[in-house]
């Protein structure tokens, strides 16, 4: 199985499976559940960090993999989700499609920055 399977990563699993719940749920108009998705999200990335750093004895290879698909689910969860919950309430035309789409660019760009700089 390719990646890595325990629990240091666990946490930005079900933080990533909620978004993707929570953007179901936006494009049902559903907006409490998508809400509240994407404030679960955000607690899992809150402490993932906290949780994979408890466990000494990771492989210089873990802690690679652990970092960028942390970076990559907070994409998702912090700039796609957001974009998808903006798009179902109605923003859907021109300056709001900029806005959104610089949004989900600055996250890209962040984490991004972000991953170069951890190495």
């Amino acid at each position: 199985m390719i990646g890595f399977w325990n629990y240091t990563v666990i946490l930005t699993y079900v933080g990533l499976a909620s978004s993707v719940f929570g953007m179901t749920a936006a494009m049902q108009q559903r907006y409490k559940t998508a809400i509240f998705c994407l404030m679960l999200s955000g607690l899992c990335d809150m402490f993932d960090g906290k949780v994979a750093r408890r466990k000494t004895d990771r492989t210089p290879d873990e802690k690679k993999f652990g970092i960028q698909i942390d970076s990559l689910c907070d994409v998702v969860c912090f700039g796609v989700f957001p974009a998808i919950i903006g798009y179902s309430l109605g923003i859907q035309r021109g300056l709001g499609i900029i806005s959104m789409i610089l949004y989900v660019t600055a996250a890209v760009v962040r984490l991004g920055f972000f991953n170069v700089t951890e190495e």
